[in-house]
C-alpha cells in the first residue's frame, strides 16, 4: 500500500516486499555490502521497507545507484553528488546506500532495530 500519495495506485504488501528484495539483489549484484531489508509496515507511516547497504567508495555507491536506476524508477533521489549517503525513494521502499563511516554515524539500524529483517538471498 502506498504510504504518501493517495493518487498513486495502491500496491499490495507483496509487491512492496518483492520490490525490496529485487533492489537488495541488484545491490548484491554490484557487490554492495552488509545489505539489510527492514520491514517497517507495522512501525512506520513513512514506508513499508528500508533497504540499507554499504558501498566501498563514492564511485562504488554511484555505480550501485546508477545500476538501480537502470532497473527501477524511483520517485525521488538524493545524495548522488556527494555519495556518502544516497537515498532512492520508491515510496513503499526506500534504499539507503552509505559509506561505512556514514552508516555507522547515522545508525539507522539502531533506530529501526526492532523492525523485522527480511531475507532476500534464498528466494
Amino acid at each position: 500500500m502506498s504510504k504518501r500519495n493517495s493518487n498513486i495506485q495502491l500496491k499490495s504488501t507483496a509487491d512492496s516486499q518483492l520490490l525490496a528484495k529485487t533492489l537488495a539483489r541488484l545491490i548484491d549484484n554490484k557487490k554492495g555490502e552488509e545489505i539489510v531489508i527492514f520491514d517497517l509496515k507495522e512501525i512506520s507511516p513513512i514506508t513499508d521497507y528500508f533497504v540499507i547497504a554499504n558501498g566501498l567508495s563514492d564511485i562504488h555507491m554511484r555505480t550501485i545507484a546508477d545500476y538501480l536506476l537502470e532497473h527501477e524508477k524511483p520517485d525521488h533521489v538524493e545524495g548522488l553528488e556527494a555519495a556518502s549517503w544516497v537515498l532512492l525513494d520508491f515510496i513503499d521502499v526506500i534504499v539507503h546506500l552509505f559509506s561505512k563511516e556514514t552508516r555507522e554515524f547515522y545508525g539507522l539500524e539502531l533506530l529501526w532495530g526492532d523492525a523485522p529483517k527480511i531475507e532476500f538471498k534464498n528466494d
